[in-house]
């Protein structure tokens, strides 16, 4: 399948003749398979298409252009692309489109992501890299419009990394900076601010980053009129292309069916943008859509007769076709003779993928049918039982869920009794779902043994004179070891560069590192993550610095449809191991004073969440994450900068374990559980309770996601018998996951003797000034008189009610 383009100087014309004949039999195959690949769905086999017919040609073009090292960036109709570099055969294709859970059969994503998502493997089985300049990259696809974009930018930065910046070992991942990141969009996506944001930034970063954006003028139903000014995206960018005196971009206008265009543009363009490191837009115009949107609705409903008339008449395979005729390249029989066994070859792989997908189904099914035989025949219930068994049976297409819920409801009609057979059952079940339930959820994680829960914690240690500092004093001199360890290792942010950030964690070491290091960008959120995310993938490893955790917001789409599934999506075969760095909690004001805990825990699983009390703590989850192969977010206390800390003489080597918890106050009436910087308040409210006799233990969270694997928490109330979880996100967010955690995963109401509480803020940002968040979010009086109340309730005649 994949695209041999002759690289001689000189070719005869049988060469020329077998090349062209080449590209089309892959433009019809691939058109072939979206055809009968909307016929799957239809007929049920499938439960979803959206597919790349009408992208045909210059998708070959493309894959000419495209060299080992280079990486793609792309959306979801880039099949016939995949099959021109070789990296999806026919037989994956249909494989994807049934979501067959074998990786060797659905190389690009396990059926995790449905067809028309695509990815290579930068990883072997273990997690070990693999060398990416030896073979051609997909970054793995994700749906959402335009999300690939802010990734796209940080692939192709990292060639501009391993171009300029000396000492980074690149055997794996580059030859001298000369991979091309490839994009790819549609027109209508265009729209989306994650597009505007990425071709501003890449055109300030001068970075190798091809756009291809393919134009068939609709977006789902509704014409390019209703989304683009003018109708026309590359007209309206024009301000961006580069000339003698201003850097820019190089745009080319190319028609989507024009063979010989699409052919000449794309390879120069490719010359362009990896020599000179200069972004490229090419705006493919005038291609089609022949199925419509996806497999949800038929564009007949909403193109006229003479939009139609002309997509027949335009489509890209069809004047491909016209043009080998009337070039007499191919007589029309001879192309005739070759689309037939096109047709006959694509059926017999969508036969064969079939096969590979249900044949284990259907053996998974024998052995239940048996089990329920046997446990009819054993049962006063048999008769329902066998209907069970009967139902499961009479399926000529059973799934695995099929399977599942007719063994587990045949369990119900045996509850009360005792045989052999019904234990063959409870174990059958147990240990399929042991056996099939990781096909659909392995892998949010790391699983080789660099991930984040295999480093081992390193203590600070400090000399007998050890200094008093400010605390931004020990994430600096720790950022400086990382640094002068690690050259793979750079951060960028807003103010991170010239200044040292905001609040001087990053002082001097821009002049130290170098401006490509230690970078400032520009106020775009989402395409900072993205730059991370795409360096990550090919082997550096950037900090991504989001000035403060308010403006978290604008990336957290970007973080949690693409960084936290990278893992989960690829199923182990791609990752992006990105510390992004935030400063948050108790400030000032509604936009300074982040703690929308709740929001970032629950659309980020697959994200290590990090909530360091102090500095110290905080360069410790640095170092830790630097040593293990997973992303994380690490939220800095925002008031904490300048208040003193010792600082460690074993700076750049010590480490913060991830998902343990820590005993900061020993106490022996009431556990309360905090993090970050509500914790300094909880020490004082605790040293004013321990005055009228309430005697409490303190323990720091540490790390939200993952939380406390050691239940070290419901240990100590086991000791206590009661428990108070203080937080300063809205009521339901943060100090509600916590109090879940502790009571639904460790057990501990059967330690407890009063009901378990939450203390958190009011429902609403919190207002300006020291008032503002005395009135809006918990102060030491709050969680003093909160704490006392329990005790009151337990007794009225020690603690008399307070007011």
């Amino acid at each position: 399948m994949k695209t041999n383009p002759n690289t001689k100087t000189e070719i005869t014309f049988e060469d020329f003749k077998a090349e062209v004949l080449n590209d089309y039999k892959l433009a019809v195959t691939s058109r072939e398979c979206s055809l009968l690949g909307r016929r799957e769905v239809l007929t049920g086999k499938a439960k979803f298409g959206i597919f790349g017919d009408g992208k045909e040609i210059p998708q070959i073009a493309w894959a000419k252009a495209f060299e080992n090292g280079d990486f793609r960036s792309g959306y979801y109709r880039d099949q016939t692309f995949m099959m021109a570099i070789g990296e999806l055969t026919i037989e994956q294709f249909f494989a994807g489109l049934y979501a067959n859970t074998d990786i060797k059969d659905e190389p690009m994503s396990a059926g995790r992501q449905m067809g028309g998502h695509f990815a290579t493997h930068s990883l072997d089985a273990d997690g070990n890299w693999k060398n990416l300049t030896e073979q051609k990259n997909s970054s793995a696809d994700i749906s959402p419009t335009a999300g690939q974009m802010p990734r796209l930018l940080g692939l192709a930065q990292a060639s501009k990394i391993y171009r300029k910046v000396k000492g980074i070992d690149t055997t794996n991942f580059s030859k001298s900076g000369n991979e091309i990141a490839w994009g790819t969009i549609g027109n209508a996506s265009t729209s989306e601010g994650l597009f505007f944001e990425t071709i501003n930034a890449a055109g300030v970063l001068q970075v190798p980053m091809i756009v291809s954006i393919w134009d068939d003028n609709y977006g789902i139903s509704v014409h390019a009129r209703h989304q683009t000014t003018k109708e026309n995206i590359s007209e309206i960018l024009k301000g961006f292309q580069r000339n003698e005196d201003d850097k820019g971009y190089e745009i080319f206008r190319v028609d989507g069916w024009n063979y010989p265009e699409l052919m000449d543009t794309y390879q120069r363009a490719a010359k362009i943008s990896r020599k000179e490191h200069v972004p490229v837009m090419i705006h493919v115009q005038e291609l089609t859509q022949p199925q419509g949107h996806s497999t949800s609705g038929s564009h007949e409903r909403y193109k006229d007769q003479e939009r139609l008339a002309w997509e027949a008449e335009y489509d890209c395979n069809a004047q491909m076709r016209k043009w080998i005729i009337e070039n007499n390249i191919a007589t029309t029989e001879e192309l005739i003779v070759l689309e037939r066994s096109i047709k006959k070859e694509v059926r017999a792989a969508k036969k064969a993928a079939w096969t590979a997908f249900h044949n284990p189904i259907l053996s998974e099914r024998t052995e239940a049918l048996n089990l329920l035989d046997k446990l009819a025949a054993s049962s006063p219930n048999g008769v329902f039982i066998k209907k069970f068994k009967n139902d499961l049976e009479a399926l000529d297409e059973p799934l695995r869920r099929d399977i599942l819920s007719a063994t587990r409801r045949a369990l119900r009609y045996v509850v009360s009794e005792s045989s052999s057979e019904k234990l063959a059952l409870q174990n059958w079940i147990n240990n399929y779902i042991t056996k099939i339930q990781p096909k659909y959820s392995s892998h949010l994680h790391s699983e080789s043994e660099h991930n984040a829960l295999n480093q081992s914690e390193i203590i600070p240690t400090y000399a007998d004179d050890a200094k008093d500092v400010d605390g931004r004093v020990v994430l600096r001199e720790n950022f400086d070891a990382i640094f002068n360890s690690y050259p793979e290792a750079l951060i960028f942010g807003e103010d991170a560069g010239y200044i040292g950030d905001v609040n001087q964690g990053l002082e001097g070491l821009q002049e130290k590192y170098g401006a490509l290091r230690v970078s400032d960008t520009g106020i775009r959120e989402a395409t900072i993550i993205g730059q991370g995310i795409g360096m990550a993938m090919r082997g550096l490893r950037p900090i991504a610095e989001i000035q403060y955790l308010d403006y978290i917001m604008y990336a957290l789409q970007i973080m949690s449809d693409d960084l936290a599934t990278v893992q989960y999506r690829t199923k182990g075969r791609q990752k992006a191991p990105l510390i992004v760095r935030t400063r948050g909690h108790r400030l000032e004001g509604i936009w300074h004073s982040g703690s929308q805990m709740g929001g970032v825990l629950n659309l980020v699983r697959g994200i290590h969440v990090l909530v360091p009390r102090n500095m110290t703590k905080a360069a410790g989850f640095y170092n830790t994450l630097l040593d293990s192969d997973e992303p994380a977010l690490v939220i800095e206390c925002l008031n904490g900068y300048r208040l003193k800390e010792k600082l460690p003489n074993n700076i750049g080597k010590f480490k913060t374990p991830i998902g343990v918890v820590e005993k900061i106050r020993e106490g022996d009436d009431i556990t309360l559980v905090s993090y970050g910087s509500t914790l300094r308040l909880v020490e004082q409210a605790a040293k004013e309770l321990q005055v009228v006799g309430i005697d409490a233990e303190i323990i720091d969270v540490q790390s939200l996601l993952p939380f406390d694997l050691n239940h070290d928490i419901v240990k100590s109330i086991a000791k206590t018998n009661r428990v108070m979880v203080i937080d300063e996100d809205v009521k339901g967010g943060a100090s509600a996951y916590i109090l879940d955690q502790i009571l639904n995963v460790q057990n501990a109401f059967q330690y407890l003797d009063s009901q378990p509480k939450t203390l958190a803020a009011k429902p609403h940002r919190p207002a300006y000034g020291t008032d503002g968040d005395y009135f809006s979010k918990p102060s030491v009086e709050d969680i003093f008189e909160a704490i006392y109340e329990v005790m009151h309730e337990l007794s009225p005649h020690d603690y008399p009610k307070l007011r």
